[in-house]
């Protein structure tokens, strides 16, 4: 047990974190048990969000995720799953709108009153 005031912070921080932490390893790990036991698109999102939270948090790295993620597609393809596509936003429209024209240029210019 620390005695220092800063020491003693230090663990209960790290406490707090450590617990953060094995619940974020948690939903992972359940989540990609679900999956694996019935593979459909729904849960390969969910098994893959948990994976990408992770990232985020900075618990696990980028290329871990990715190998995780990689295997999980992997095993969803075998299993014949579909994705889902997400919902995007429309296409604008091909239509061509047409030219506009140059504002006509005048030839006059503008006074300029000078001050003597």
């Amino acid at each position: 047990m620390p005695l220092i005031k800063s020491a003693v912070k230090r663990m209960k921080q790290t406490a707090k974190r450590r617990q953060r932490n094995i619940g974020i390893k948690r939903d992972i790990k359940s989540a990609t048990k679900e999956f694996l036991a019935n593979p459909s698109a729904a849960t390969l999102s969910k098994a893959q969000s948990e994976l990408d939270t992770a990232v985020k948090k900075g618990l696990l790295k980028k290329a871990t995720v990715s190998r995780r993620k990689s295997a999980l597609a992997k095993v969803a393809k075998a299993a014949g799953v579909k994705l889902e596509k997400k919902a995007t936003k429309p296409a604008a429209s091909t239509k061509k709108t047409p030219a506009k024209k140059p504002a006509a240029k005048t030839t006059a210019k503008k006074a300029v009153a000078k001050t003597a």
